[in-house]
């Protein structure tokens, strides 16, 4: 995902009215009276910060997508089926260690 201005506005201002023409701070036309404005540089500020928050949990969506599903657990839970809880644990483990936490 590619953050940009629209999702810094609605990040900062989320109940704000406003039209952006383009893609950049020049088109954007603020209709709301009652908020202000947000400063170009405080909206490049929030992209950049939502970005940065995005990329830095990549690790996290990749393990999502590999996890074997949880279900294959709680069936080893309910028949008491101690290899297939390990075999689970150790999948888990494994994706895990592929798709390691950065520091």
């Amino acid at each position: 995902m590619r953050y940009d201005i629209t999702h810094a506005i609605q990040s900062l201002c989320p109940n704000a009215t406003w039209r952006l023409h383009g893609s950049d701070y020049s088109g954007l036309v603020w209709l709301d009276i009652q908020i202000d404005k947000p400063e170009e540089a405080a909206l490049l500020a929030e992209v950049d910060r939502l970005q940065a928050a995005w990329d830095r949990n990549e690790y996290s969506r990749k393990r999502a997508a590999e996890y074997p599903p949880i279900f294959d657990y709680l069936d080893a839970v309910v028949k008491n089926d101690q290899g297939q809880m390990n075999q689970y644990i150790s999948d888990c483990l494994t994706v895990k260690a592929k798709y390691p936490k950065p520091e």
